[in-house]
C-alpha cells in the first residue's frame, strides 16, 4: 500500500512502522491515523510478521493529535477525528501481532495514548511522557482510558490533572513501559525484545494476546473458566501439537508460519 505519513519495512518476521511527520512533531492527524489503521489491519490479515515495532522519525515519538486540525474543524469534524483514533486503538488491540512502542523524546497526549495502548514499550532513558491537555482546557479524556489501565489510578490522575511530564524511569516504575535503556541502545534493545517474540508461533501469540485482554477485567474464576476454554482449544492447533512434540523430542519446533 502507498504510504504518505508512515514508513514501513519488514525484517526477520518483525514489522517496523515509523510515524513520519517530523516537521509536525509526528502529530496524529486524521489522515495519519487512517493510514496507520489500514496498515495495521493489513499486517494483521497478511500475517507476514509476528510482531510490530512502532516508532517515530525525528526528535520525538509523538506530540499527540494535530491541534490545528482540531481548532479548524467543526464539532462533527472533531468527532470524526477522535472516532478515527478509536479505530486505530482498536486495530492495535485486535490484530494478532503484539505492538511494541519504541519511545524517544516525548510522548504526549494521544502520543502517550499510543504508548499506553501498545502491548509493550521500550523507552530511551531521556524519554518523557505527559497528558497535558488540562493546560489548554482540553482534558486528555481519551488518553486517560489506556493510561489508567497501565498505571495506578492516583498516578494517572496526577498526570491528567497536572499535565506534568513523567520521566522514563518513573514510567518504568509505574508500569507504562517495560524497559528503559540509553538512547544509543534504544533501537537495538527494542529489536532484541521483538526478536524474542518473533521466534514463536504467531498462532499461539495471537490466541494469547486476545485472551489476555478478554480476561483482564473479568472476576477471577470467570477469567479462569474462560482461559480454561481457550487453552483447551489452543492444544488442538497444529503449532501447539508441533511445539509439544518438539519439547518431548528435545528439538526445536517448526512453526507453520516460519
Amino acid at each position: 500500500m502507498s504510504l504518505q505519513y508512515l514508513l514501513y519495512e519488514e525484517e526477520e518476521k518483525i514489522g517496523f512502522i515509523s510515524l513520519n511527520r517530523p516537521e509536525k512533531r509526528n502529530a496524529l492527524s486524521r489522515a495519519l491515523l487512517e493510514e496507520l489503521t489500514a496498515l495495521l489491519l493489513k499486517i494483521g490479515q497478511e500475517k507476514k510478521v509476528k510482531v510490530v515495532v512502532l516508532k517515530g522519525i525525528g526528535k520525538i515519538f509523538s506530540a499527540g493529535h494535530d491541534l490545528k486540525e482540531i481548532a479548524d474543524g467543526s464539532p462533527q469534524d472533531v468527532l470524526e477525528i477522535f472516532q478515527t483514533c478509536f479505530l486505530t486503538m482498536r486495530a492495535i488491540r485486535e490484530i494478532p501481532q503484539p505492538i511494541i512502542a519504541q519511545v524517544h523524546g516525548i510522548a504526549t497526549a494521544a502520543g502517550c495514548q499510543l504508548v499506553a495502548a501498545a502491548d509493550l514499550a521500550v523507552a530511551a532513558e531521556d524519554a518523557q511522557f505527559a497528558t497535558p491537555g488540562v493546560k489548554i482546557g482540553l482534558f486528555c479524556t481519551t488518553p486517560a482510558v489506556f493510561l489508567s489501565r497501565n498505571i495506578g489510578r492516583k498516578k494517572a490522575m496526577e498526570m491528567l490533572l497536572t499535565g506534568e511530564f513523567m520521566s522514563a524511569q518513573d514510567a518504568l516504575i509505574y508500569g507504562l513501559v517495560n524497559k528503559v535503556v540509553p538512547s544509543s541502545e534504544l533501537e537495538a534493545a527494542t529489536k532484541e525484545l521483538a526478536s524474542k517474540i518473533a521466534r514463536y508461533s504467531l498462532s499461539a501469540i495471537g490466541v494469547g494476546k486476545k485472551a489476555f485482554y478478554q480476561q483482564i477485567n473479568m472476576e477471577d474464576f470467570q477469567a479462569l473458566n474462560y482461559a480454561t476454554e481457550v487453552v483447551s482449544l489452543n492444544t488442538t492447533t497444529a503449532d501447539a501439537q508441533e511445539g509439544i512434540m518438539a519439547f518431548l523430542e528435545k528439538r526445536e519446533p517448526r512453526w507453520s508460519d516460519n
